[in-house]
């Protein structure tokens, strides 16, 4: 499977809300998950072939706190 094809399964299982790569230069990624634990991106992380294949070497995986925007995790309004 691609890594494209993973991407899009998790896209489609809602796991995965955006990704795609940073430009200007080209020199990484960022892919926004929904998850309820970092089990989820550490599963994908483990079947990404561009991991296994040593296309990617390093990455981190960071809890993000949205506060602002109707899918907001923390809605907090003034």
């Amino acid at each position: 499977m691609s890594h494209l094809g993973l991407a899009w399964q998790a896209a489609e299982r809602g796991e995965l809300l955006l990704g795609g790569a940073l430009a200007d230069p080209v020199d990484g990624a960022v892919l926004l998950f929904r998850a309820d634990s970092k089990d989820v991106v550490e599963r994908f992380v483990a079947s990404d072939p561009y991991v296994q294949n040593g296309l990617i070497q390093s990455w981190r995986i960071r809890p993000w706190t949205t506060v602002v925007g109707e899918d907001a995790s923390e809605p907090v309004r003034p």
